[in-house]
């Protein structure tokens, strides 16, 4: 094979391998660096993940516990930030391989990106630094399980918020708006995804991305365990497009020039850390936190440093909404 598709299938595999090589690593925002990282399956197979049931009538599926009326940073004993402050750092479920978001730099060796920006804050909060974090690198689909077995405090992994999942765990207030859209080649002249039936569309197992595809009549759903796993399969030719918020797609094309995202979003996909229905004591004090980055100029530096180039200049942070009672 010879010529522009051949160049960029070579140029592809090799990005796309870059960023799986990235996740061999074991890393942290600091010291720790002992979790092992699940390796991506680049293997074209329709999800036989259940698509999720309806969402639940939970009124507002935004709507987070308050901060602490008194002091909402304290730490007092007992509480879930106390025990975290007597271990030495804060455990997050996070990416390793979602440029932007949450990703290894190569050069560094450091998970980085707008996610890791907020765990940073919450460190900083407890510890008065940014690096008390063991950085647990997790699948979309681990992101749940991680938190009900207590194997991290905390999920920053591009998180969408909704009612189902309030079923199972609890989220601070949103704190970024993303959508969802379409990556396809180059060449491609499709423009949304009513344009690809009969093609075949990736997005992660697990993820609302993927339930979203299985509502398009035509469209072969393809699953991996991450969108870089997607982008292994699309350069491979073994997917046509692939699917998920405006965010990790604008990373992917970062890696891949012969790719772009076409069309509007079709979905509002609202972040949230996902922590444990047993800690609301913790969600109060992260939405303190939260708070404080959207009125002292740490939440527009982060989108700034993160996703400005790559999405226009920062919008103004989402407005958290409150009411909830555990």
């Amino acid at each position: 094979m010879s010529g522009p598709h051949a160049a960029r299938q070579r140029l592809g595999v090799v990005l796309a391998l870059a960023g799986l090589l990235a996740l061999a690593g074991c890393g942290s925002a600091g010291v720790y660096a002992d979790t092992p990282v699940p390796t991506p399956k680049a293997v074209a197979s329709a999800s036989t993940t259940p698509p999720s049931t309806a969402a639940p009538a939970c009124g507002k599926p935004l709507a987070s516990y308050a901060p602490a009326a008194t002091d909402p940073l304290a730490t007092p004993a007992g509480s879930t930030m106390a025990r975290i402050k007597a271990r030495g750092r804060l455990i997050a479920g996070v990416s390793a391989d979602t440029l932007l978001l949450g990703a290894r730099n190569p050069v560094t060796g450091r998970i980085e990106g707008f996610d890791i920006s907020m765990l940073q804050a919450v460190s900083t909060a407890l510890f008065g630094s940014p690096d008390h974090i063991e950085l647990k690198v997790i699948t979309a689909g681990q992101r749940i399980p991680s938190l009900q077995d207590g194997s991290v405090d905390i999920v920053a992994r591009a998180f969408t918020i909704n009612c189902d999942r309030w079923q199972k765990i609890a989220f601070s207030s949103e704190y970024y708006r993303a959508g969802q859209k379409v990556l396809v080649p180059l060449g491609s002249t499709a423009r949304s995804m009513s344009d690809l039936k009969g093609k075949r569309v990736c997005a992660p197992n697990g993820s609302t991305s993927m339930d979203k595809l299985r509502t398009f009549a035509g469209v072969i759903p393809v699953g991996s365990d991450t969108h870089t796993g997607c982008l292994v399969l699309f350069q491979q030719g073994k997917v046509d497009a692939i699917t998920g918020d405006d965010t990790v797609l604008a990373g992917l094309v970062a890696q891949d020039p012969y790719a772009r995202v076409v069309g509007s979003a079709f979905t509002a996909e609202p972040y949230g850390l996902g922590i444990s229905q047993a800690h609301p004591d913790l969600v109060r004090y992260v939405n303190a936190v939260l708070e404080k980055m959207r009125t002292d100029g740490q939440w527009a530096a982060a989108y700034n440093t993160w996703l400005r180039a790559a999405l226009g200049p920062a919008p103004t942070p989402p407005a958290p909404v409150y009411g909830r009672q555990p």
